[in-house]
């Protein structure tokens, strides 16, 4: 039999985990884009009020020559070598040379910016990445103005930062986004494990609750589910009390066709004895026999057949052992045998009907009392998942190359019994209905010992 394609418990966790992991990488990285883009936004708005301050004192003498009081600038990176802070006033368009920057802060040292070779509009901010005197990474605002006068020439402002800060900054953030997100992710998973144990909670008492059935504790599920899982049992249940309803329907079909037969063929063995002795009495009386062998082997079967699939049996092994034993005391009072059973703990119990371990532990009995001399003794205990009974006597016994014939229907050794022939072929019948079987050996006294192994009921529910 094959089992589901996949676990319900991983596929739950699988989806949440992949969708967890998707959101929080997401969450990651647009977290960390808009701040890096903050951070940015904040240090052009920095750059651009130095550039501000740069237009601010610029000025132009009489050859339209811009001229810069550095005194005035109001941050002392501008007088600091390569602080990372610098400004540069160039021409436009840009004239290759040595020195094109016309002027440029003292920070600069004898260095000079390097921008691309675009023609901003007056008074129109461009913005730049770009390098610094020292190989670092810059970040380069820059305006276009023109001096008074019609004819005079455009000029360039360029301020530029050190923009390692930014990326600095942005890294941190990062890093401990990445932290916290990390957290929040484990949090989340022990949240999805909790959830998902929480709400696959029923299916596992559902699970346990089918067990009990199974090891026949129950005969129904028991115990309160969510409202999703209340109709699947209430379903379940439905089935287990129709399967109920059609097996004791079957039993009492096969007992009121026991009744009905017994009394006609009843009356048929009669009228054959009390007839004058004939070849038409005895061919009566015989046909009657096997009438009864067959009806006893046939109802015995099914009842064995409609009920040993049924959930929820449990049939304890003491009680019954006791009653027979007392049954056969009073069948067999003329010989005095000494009828007798090992102690047997009360959760020691047969998964299968009262009526079939009463057959089959009922024919042993009678079978032993019938070939004992002295004394029947009964044992019983459980092996693993089976109960094994033994019923032991202290009579002749079998020879064991005779053992497998007399398990056959209709064998008996002794002809002179009265009998059917039937008794023990009938327990190994309705054994293997159960999925055990009968086995023959030598008791301890020296006469027959019969084992009867069946499964073995799990211990009944507090």
């Amino acid at each position: 039999m094959t089992r589901g394609s996949g676990s319900l418990r991983l596929r739950l966790l699988g989806a949440t985990l992949a969708t967890l992991a998707l959101a929080l990488a997401g969450a990651h990285g647009w977290l960390s884009g808009l701040f890096r883009d903050h951070v940015l936004r904040q240090f052009d708005v920095a750059l651009e009020q130095q550039l501000d301050q740069l237009v601010a004192r610029l000025e132009f003498d009489a050859q339209g020559q811009p001229v810069i009081d550095a005194r005035g600038m109001s941050d002392p990176r501008w007088e600091k070598a390569y602080s990372g802070l610098y400004w540069q006033i160039e021409p436009l368009p840009r004239q290759e040379g040595r020195n094109p920057g016309v002027l440029r802060s003292r920070s600069l040292w004898d260095a000079e910016l390097r921008v691309p070779d675009d023609l901003p509009a007056d008074g129109a901010v461009h913005r730049h990445d770009g390098t610094g005197p020292r190989g670092e990474a810059l970040r380069v605002l820059e305006r276009s103005l023109q001096a008074p006068g019609a004819a005079a020439p455009r000029w360039r402002l360029i301020v530029a930062g050190d923009s390692r800060e930014v990326a600095a900054a942005a890294e941190r953030f990062t890093g401990v986004l990445a932290a916290s997100l990390g957290a929040l992710g484990v949090l989340l998973v022990l949240a999805s494990l909790a959830q998902v144990a929480l709400g696959l909670a029923p299916l596992g008492a559902m699970q346990a609750g089918l067990q009990r059935v199974r090891q026949g504790q129950a005969q129904r599920l028991q115990g309160r589910f969510p409202s999703e899982v209340q109709p699947l049992v209430d379903e379940f249940n439905g089935v287990l009390d129709r399967n109920a309803e059609v097996v004791e329907r079957a039993r009492a079909h096969a007992g009121n066709l026991a009744h009905a037969l017994k009394t006609p063929l009843a009356i048929l063995g009669q009228a054959a004895r009390d007839a004058p002795p004939s070849e038409f009495s005895a061919l009566v009386g015989d046909q009657v026999r096997v009438a009864e062998r067959h009806m006893h082997w046939h109802l015995a079967r099914a009842r064995a057949s409609a009920v040993r699939n049924v959930p929820g049996q449990r049939t304890p092994v003491g009680p019954v052992v006791a009653s027979l034993l007392r049954t056969m005391d009073r069948l067999h009072a003329d010989r005095h045998l000494d009828l007798g059973a090992d102690e047997m703990p009360p959760d020691l119990a047969f998964a299968g009907a009262e009526e079939d371990l009463q057959e089959m532990v009922g024919n042993l009995l009678d079978n032993a009392c019938r070939s004992a001399r002295t004394a029947v003794a009964v044992r019983a205990e459980r092996d693993g998942t089976r109960l094994r009974l033994s019923v032991d006597d202290d009579g002749p016994g079998i020879a064991p190359e005779r053992r497998t014939e007399v398990l056959q229907r209709g064998v008996r050794l002794d002809e002179t019994r009265v009998g059917s022939g039937l008794g023990l072929a009938i327990v190994v019948d309705l054994a293997r209905l159960y999925g055990g079987d009968l086995a023959l050996g030598t008791a301890r006294a020296g006469g027959l010992s019969a084992q009867l192994l069946l499964p073995a009921a799990h211990d009944a529910p507090p």
